[in-house]
Formats: structure tokens, C-alpha cells, sequence
């Protein structure tokens, strides 16, 4: 483990994203490892992981191999963390008490923290008879000057302490690059407890430490944190520790400017994952939510984001987390996506459909689905959509009720006669084909007046049997001559019963 205070003199940026692994990884937090992500690219310095594990009863490996997933899916990398090292490591908490409590000596032999025997008990009802006469609840200080004497007679009550931080009797000034200078009164901070009763740190002091001891020069975070913030910079003078430059921003709101929850959607990245949602469109939302670039742009690969981003023009003002942007997001970057890519991602959901076998993909069937990927992605808003648009191609032929109401009427069956003699008079289909034949379709029967709708809806009823879908020439590109041929003599047949 490095000293403290090995970054000081220099420049290299450092941040960290340090989630605590209690449950999946919620889209507000993904936020947060966002920014710190972009503004380590940004500045070419290092984005550090660190588990904040130091909740036991709740902390468990599965979530935290869960949220390193999580963050992987979207992309943003991380150049120090625990499952893969670093010179500044462990990088869980768990793994660190021995450090927090050689700092925590340190502070009780300069008289810059002191044992605290107070009971829960006794603390409660302090702060409902502050609260009670309209104070605000901190801690009064019973314990701070006690004599050997009283700590003496404390132990012999079987009162086991916590340790206490003395919080300087002076302003405490957070220099916030989002916020500009924020100014915190030490007599509403009161002295808070850095190590627990049971020997465990407190929140307070090990992102205090880790931060010192690995050389972290931004902390960018919620805006929840900034009362967190007040009582750090104190005790990161009182380390010896340099006090890092702090960026807090807003926090994300639901659509009616409440708290984000489950009835505005989903509020985990894994569920966004699982709905079929590209990782590059969450970051890339994320990122709109929290920070507004120099021009209207509003589509972003993440390395056009990390060249783009500025810390200082993060937003003040609280973010209205809107699906109907993130949807319309998703939908460009899937219309941009690699096209091989997108197929592999989509055919999981393909196989849940049973549209596709459980077997590995042939080289040609895969090859057949790219195509069809191509012909629909323009549909798509989300990837789990992918079977309704593909079943059309992927399952038997079957005229929707829909279609039927097009197959019977009147024109049906000459235009399906001339889409059939069009496909026969080929040898074979492709895109380029396919534009062809609906060129010359146009013009057989513009003179009789079938344009437009009435025309193509019924070319798309009889090759598809649907009436939504992909552009006709991707459709007979897909289809191929004689599938073409094959579902069109099916709907003529339908057309000429009536």
C-alpha cells in the first residue's frame, strides 16, 4: 500500500466510483460512475472501482459481481478495482479495517477524536428533544472533554464506545466545480462518529482514508452527498491528506419530479440490459441527463462523450428522467449499431420466441438473420421487440386479420397477379431487385388509380401477410424468389375465394 499523500504534487487525475454492494446496480448510481468515467477519459488519468462492502448484514459477492457486470456492459472500464488490482489496493472495504484504524489512532493521540460512550438509547431521545423545540439534530458533545476518571467509570458500565471526530470550531468551505463555494457552519456539523462500538468504520471515515490513501483528486458525486461532503474536508486536513476537488450533481427525478422509482419503469441498468437496451444509448442518455454539451448535438458514441465532456458544465438543476428520450436514443444507436453485432444481441431473444433453435446458428442461418435484422432494425425501439417484427419471416406463413381485410378487396387480386409475374420473371431477389419490381408495379397501375397505400399495403398483406413490417424490397431480399412466389400464390388463392 502506497503512503498518503503520494499524488499530491502531481497533476494525474484520479477518480473513483465506490458502490456499495447491497442490490443491483440503479440507474441514478450507473449515472454517477458515468461522469467519473468520462472525466477520467477526458483527462487521461484513471478510473478506480471500489467496493464499499462494509455493511456486512447486506453486502454480498452476487451483487457485487453483479454491478462489475453491469459497469462492463457499459463500457466503462476501470483501471484499478477488485477483481483486478492496483497499486493502491484491496479495493473492498472489508479488507482495509486495519488502515482505518491505524488512522483512527492517529486522530485519538492528537486529540483530533475522542471515545464517545453514549448509548443509542441515550442519543435517540437527545435528538427527538432537539427536534422537538425545532432544532436541528447533531450531537451536543456529552463526551468530548470526559476525564480518565469518567471514561474509566464508563467501561465499568459495560458501555463499550464509538470514536468521534472533533470537528475544528470554524467554517468549513466545500469548493464545488459544479456549485462554486459552498459554506457549512461547524455548530450544525456537531462531531460524528468515525469508528463504531463494534470496531467497524463509519461511512464518514473509510471513503475519507481511501480516498487519501489512493491519491483521489475529484469526487464527483450526488448532490445528496454535499452535507457528507462538509464533514470530510475537515477530516481530510486532519489526516494530512489533500482535500480533493468535489463535483456534486443533481439528481435524477421521476417524470412527476418525485423520487425515481419502480412505477416510472425500470431502475436498475441490469433491467434496461434485459429489456434490450444498448449500452452505448444508456450512456449516452445518462450523460444528456447530467450535462449539457456546447452545441444541440444529442447522439454520442461513449468516446465522442469523453471528448466532449466538461466537468464544469454539469447541471445544477435536478434531471427529469423521460423514457419516451431514452427510447428515441436507443432507436438511433440501434439503427447505427454494427450489423453483426446487433444480430448476436438480438438472437436471445429470438430463441425465447422459438424463432430460432436452441442449436448454434449455421453460418447461413445467421446470415439469413442479419438480413432480416437489417430489414426491421428501423422498428425497433428496444432489442426485445425483435420477434414481432422477425416472426413474419421466421415462422410459418399466416395472413393476420388485418391482411385479410386488404387481401379481399376488389383490386387484390390483379395486383397480386402482376406482384406474382414480376417475381416469376426474375431469376433471382435482392434489395436492388426488389425496388424494381415496386417501380414497375407503380407504373402498371397508375392509370388505373391504385397508388400509394391502396397499392403497397396489398403487396406487403400478400409477401408478408402482415400489414406492418419492413420496406417491401428489404422483404423480397429476405424472402427470396421462390418463398416469395409460394406465399404470393397463397394470398392470391385467399384473394380469388371471396
Amino acid at each position: 500500500m502506497k503512503k498518503k499523500g503520494i499524488y499530491s504534487p502531481v497533476n494525474t487525475v484520479r477518480v473513483r466510483f465506490a458502490p456499495s454492494p447491497t442490490g443491483r446496480l440503479h440507474i441514478g448510481t450507473a449515472r454517477t460512475a458515468l461522469l467519473n468515467w468520462l472525466f477520467a477519459r477526458k483527462e487521461q488519468g484513471s478510473f478506480i472501482v471500489r467496493i464499499e462492502d462494509t455493511d456486512r448484514s447486506r453486502s454480498t459477492i452476487e451483487f457485487e459481481e453483479s454491478i462489475l457486470e453491469d459497469l462492463a456492459w457499459m463500457g466503462l472500464s476501470w483501471d484499478e478495482g477488485p477483481d483486478i488490482g492496483g497499486d493502491y489496493g484491496p479495493y473492498r472495504q472489508s479488507e482495509r479495517f486495519e488502515l482505518y484504524q491505524m488512522r483512527v489512532d492517529e486522530l485519538l493521540r492528537s486529540g483530533q477524536a475522542y471515545r464517545c460512550y453514549c448509548t443509542p438509547k441515550e442519543l435517540e431521545e437527545r435528538r427527538q428533544k432537539r427536534l422537538a423545540i425545532g432544532l436541528m439534530p447533531k450531537y451536543e458533545g456529552t463526551c468530548r472533554n470526559l476525564t480518565a476518571d469518567q471514561e474509566a467509570e464508563c467501561l465499568a458500565q459495560g458501555r463499550k464506545p464509538a470514536v468521534r471526530f472533533r470537528v475544528p470550531d470554524e467554517k468549513v468551505i466545500v469548493h464545488d466545480l459544479v456549485r462554486g463555494e459552498i459554506e457549512f457552519s461547524s455548530d450544525v456539523i456537531g462531531d460524528f462518529v468515525i469508528l463504531r462500538s463494534d470496531g467497524s468504520p463509519a461511512f464518514h471515515l473509510a471513503v475519507v482514508v481511501d480516498d487519501g490513501e489512493m491519491g483521489v483528486t475529484h469526487v464527483i458525486r450526488g448532490e445528496d452527498h454535499i452535507t457528507n461532503t462538509a464533514k470530510h474536508v475537515p477530516l481530510f486536513q486532519a489526516l494530512g491528506y489533500p482535500v480533493p476537488k468535489f463535483a456534486h450533481n443533481a439528481m435524477i427525478l421521476g417524470p412527476g419530479g418525485g423520487k425515481l422509482s419502480k412505477r416510472h419503469g425500470a431502475t436498475s441498468v441490469g433491467e434496461y440490459r434485459e429489456k434490450g437496451y444498448l449500452p452505448e444509448a444508456i450512456d449516452n442518455y445518462l450523460a444528456l441527463l447530467s450535462w449539457a454539451p456546447e452545441d444541440t448535438r444529442e447522439v454520442f458514441s461513449p468516446e465522442e462523450l469523453a471528448a466532449a465532456f466538461e466537468v464544469e458544465r454539469i447541471s445544477k438543476s435536478p434531471a427529469i428522467f423521460d423514457i419516451n428520450k431514452l427510447n428515441w436514443l436507443n432507436g438511433q444507436h440501434i439503427r447505427s449499431a454494427n450489423l453483426e453485432r446487433l444480430t448476436n444481441l438480438c438472437v436471445p431473444y429470438l430463441r425465447d420466441a422459438d424463432l430460432v433453435p436452441p442449436a448454434e446458428l449455421s453460418r447461413g442461418e445467421f446470415a439469413h438473420l442479419v438480413k432480416i435484422v437489417e430489414a426491421v432494425r428501423g422498428n425497433l425501439t428496444v432489442l426485445s421487440e425483435i420477434p414481432k417484427y422477425a416472426k413474419i419471416f421466421l415462422s410459418r406463413y399466416k395472413i393476420e386479420p388485418e391482411a385479410i381485410e386488404w387481401i379481399k378487396k376488389p383490386q387484390a387480386p390483379k395486383v397480386l397477379s402482376a406482384l406474382l409475374d414480376q417475381i416469376q420473371s426474375r431469376e433471382e431477389l435482392d434489395i436492388d431487385v426488389g425496388r424494381e419490381i415496386m417501380a414497375r408495379l407503380r407504373e402498371i397501375f397508375k392509370p388505373f388509380g391504385i397508388t400509394g397505400k391502396d397499392l403497397f399495403m396489398l403487396v406487403r398483406a400478400g409477401l408478408t401477410g402482415a400489414t406492418k413490417g419492413p420496406e417491401l424490397p428489404y422483404a423480397l431480399n429476405i424472402l427470396g424468389r421462390d418463398e416469395a412466389i409460394k406465399r404470393v400464390e397463397v394470398a392470391l388463392e385467399a384473394a380469388s375465394s371471396q
